[in-house]
């Protein structure tokens, strides 16, 4: 379901690279979501959001580093974009997650979602471009 399209590519083939684990990572989350034989997802949920979480600030650190490396005028505005998501994976509540698992996987798809889909067309495209 989750899958790296052409209308994604920036150009930039780290930045590119590194979507596609993000969006790799997404496809896991809704793999497991689908997997009725799993009852108990707790510890696959919570190993997905730390290695989203990891991936993450390492894919933004790169980006940034990119950003600065070309003089990106927008370097601040897409920064506060980054800390934003980081903010929502870090604000997850795993003790309502165990009572809630597909409530929260459905949310951690919808987040995901949107902002890889928005922040990837809206913002990542401009990186080369201004």
């Amino acid at each position: 379901m989750y899958e790296m399209k052409d209308e994604y590519y920036t150009g930039i083939e780290l930045i590119d690279t590194q979507h596609k684990e993000l969006f790799r990572i997404a496809d896991e989350a809704y793999m497991l979501l689908k997997d009725e034989f799993v009852v108990d997802k707790f510890d696959d949920i919570v190993a997905i959001i730390l290695r989203l979480k990891d991936y993450a600030i390492k894919h933004f650190s790169d980006e940034e580093a990119y950003m600065i490396s070309i003089g990106h005028k927008k370097l601040f505005s897409h920064k506060t974009e980054h800390e934003d998501f980081l903010e929502k994976i870090n604000d997850v509540n795993f003790a309502d997650m165990d009572h809630n698992q597909t409530e929260t996987l459905l949310d951690i798809l919808e987040f995901l979602n949107d902002w890889l889909v928005h922040h990837i067309l809206e913002k990542d495209m401009l990186i080369g471009k201004l």
